[in-house]
């Protein structure tokens, strides 16, 4: 059947990969712009497959600096699990990830995914974003990496948290 074929398919892959595994401890990756470090992942963990697709692992959790001109952190990202193909530009985190912006606004969703080329964060799951006035549940959202400018898909529900006293 089709099923055991997948299986087998499946079992190749992670015996092809277990070849080849690199595993490194505390780990930090730069992304820098004409040598000024924009972006900085780091991981207590990060284990690299050399498959066919050769991608890393951060199975322990992962936090990825955004930072600004005058290199302050302009928001930080943290999730208990990311994963990034190499080569291809783009980062997915997973399990409680939440970003946090120089406004203090905050972003909680399952799954969100780093596009570095397009210097974007988007989430296609649920996400829940705190500002300092309301609560607003939806279904996926884009955002510049800073998370200062960001647009929720569809808004499921708001919550007014209280009115701020500079109004």
């Amino acid at each position: 059947s089709s099923c055991s074929n997948s299986m087998e398919e499946a079992k190749l892959i992670v015996s092809r990969a277990n070849v080849n595994i690199e595993q490194g401890k505390n780990v930090q990756i730069n992304y820098s712009d004409n040598g000024v470090v924009r972006i900085q992942a780091s991981g207590p963990t990060a284990t690299r497959y050399n498959t066919e697709k050769p991608y890393l692992e951060f199975s322990d959790g992962i936090q990825i600096l955004f930072y600004n001109q005058d290199h302050q952190i302009d928001s930080k990202l943290t999730a208990k699990y990311a994963t990034a193909i190499e080569n291809s530009k783009s980062m997915t985190a997973r399990d409680s990830v939440v970003v946090v912006n120089n406004k203090g606004e905050l972003l909680n969703t399952d799954e969100l995914i780093w596009d570095e080329d397009k210097k974007i964060i988007y989430s296609n799951s649920f996400v829940k974003i705190t500002t300092a006035d309301e609560i607003i549940y939806g279904n996926g959202m884009m955002s510049n990496e800073n998370f200062s400018d960001y647009t929720i898909k569809h808004i499921t529900g708001k919550i007014k948290v209280k009115t701020s006293e500079l109004e």
